[in-house]
């Protein structure tokens, strides 16, 4: 005999209200429904823990990286007792229940709600986000076999992707450098230069400023009146020998005298031909600022995740999907941290990062319960 399948009950459950703030603001539930239905994630049974709930949750677990997984989970469920009155308590599911709806959920929506919603926020007004008419980000390569892209100015990662330790970055890297945009500026390390890399990051519409080893033979064809020159790059030896399948290239080479540690020489190479669009000089200078990546990793390690704090997650699926609710912390907060740069007219830059996700932590609880069902009258 077939079994009928089981389908939410009608009205709301308490585990409907979630006390989220600023959470729900980023990630509205509408979004995250949409999300799981395009996953196949969307609960359909009754649950302490429905789907969309755990989408919360996971977010809410990076920012309480040193608290028990039930105080996490009673810290969001809090505001709810007013539904039940003073005198009762809501029930807070236990370790064994939360592992399991973590795992239905799976990493998969966690990754696509990233993919959907994280991204560039600033605007024309956020000081610090550009170089002339570019929006300036760069790549990075953290210790987690994570490859990203930050926005300067805002410090928002965007584009990441995850892969298995023995993935190189080079290769997850082609991943990123799809969310790349026309109207963006991408500076990257020496490590990441190659013709198929480079051709990928163009062809998502980016113009890049790219670090390369001093020693790659790149002939100075035309010189150019600010000291660069144009050369061109090719995809293989071969083509290089027959000057075919090349691509114009424009090429800087600078010192840093007085620096200590310093190398010999800087080689930076640019989709930018004309040297009055971008200066020698500005882009040997802006390339420094691609050092706002170790700004932004250490706020998501270091002051987010915690310092030397291990990832809670015993399966790859749930480091995946702890991973990418980090990401989603970090961006919520940093758009708080945009808004209020805005409104003081400043640089996001001068912001305590440690101090917003204070503030958060603090306030999280105490927010009022808000329903992220379709029965927002009774909030």
């Amino acid at each position: 005999m077939a079994r009928t399948a089981a389908e939410l009950p009608s009205g709301v459950r308490i585990t409907d209200y979630i006390s989220l703030g600023v959470l729900t603001n980023t990630f509205p539930r509408q979004t995250i429904d949409e999300v799981l239905a395009r996953t196949g994630r969307t609960s359909r049974r009754q649950r302490e823990l429905p789907a969309h709930v755990v989408v919360y949750y996971v977010i809410a677990l990076a920012l309480y990286m040193q608290v028990s997984y039930r105080e996490v989970l009673r810290c969001l469920l809090e505001g709810l007792q007013w539904l039940a009155g003073p005198t009762a308590s809501v029930k807070i599911t236990g370790k064994s229940g939360i592992s399991q709806a973590r795992t239905r959920l799976g990493w998969e929506p966690v990754k696509a709600l990233a993919d959907q919603l994280v991204g560039p926020m600033a605007t024309t007004e956020t000081r610090g986000a550009w170089y002339r008419t570019w929006r300036v980000g760069t790549s990075a390569y953290p210790q987690l076999r994570m490859v990203s892209l930050v926005e300067n100015g805002t410090h928002v990662l965007f584009g990441t992707t995850l892969g298995a330790y023995r993935a190189g970055e080079t290769t997850l890297a082609h991943d990123v450098v799809a969310a790349l945009k026309p109207g963006m500026l991408c500076l990257a390390d020496r490590g990441f230069f190659g013709w198929a890399l480079w051709q990928t990051a163009r062809a998502a519409g980016a113009d890049l400023v790219w670090r390369i080893k001093h020693n790659l033979r790149l002939p100075r064809e035309t010189a150019l009146p600010d000291g660069s020159y144009l050369s061109t790059i090719y995809p293989s030896p071969g083509d290089q020998r027959r000057h075919r399948n090349g691509h114009t290239v424009r090429v800087i080479d600078y010192t840093l005298p007085g620096v200590r540690a310093a190398a010999p020489v800087y080689r930076l190479v640019t989709s930018v031909l004309d040297p009055t669009q971008a200066p020698a000089k500005e882009l040997a200078a802006l390339y420094h600022e691609r050092w706002e990546i170790e700004t932004a990793l250490d706020e998501l390690k270091t002051h987010l995740r915690g310092a030397k704090v291990v990832l809670r997650s015993k399966t790859p699926d749930l480091v995946r999907q702890e991973c990418y609710g980090l990401l989603l912390a970090h961006f919520a907060i940093r758009g708080l941290m945009h808004e209020a740069a805005l409104n003081a007219d400043t640089d996001p830059d001068r912001l305590s990062f440690v101090h917003a996700v204070r503030v958060l932590r603090r306030n999280l609880p105490r927010t009022g319960a808000i329903p992220p069902s379709g029965d927002r009258g009774r909030a």
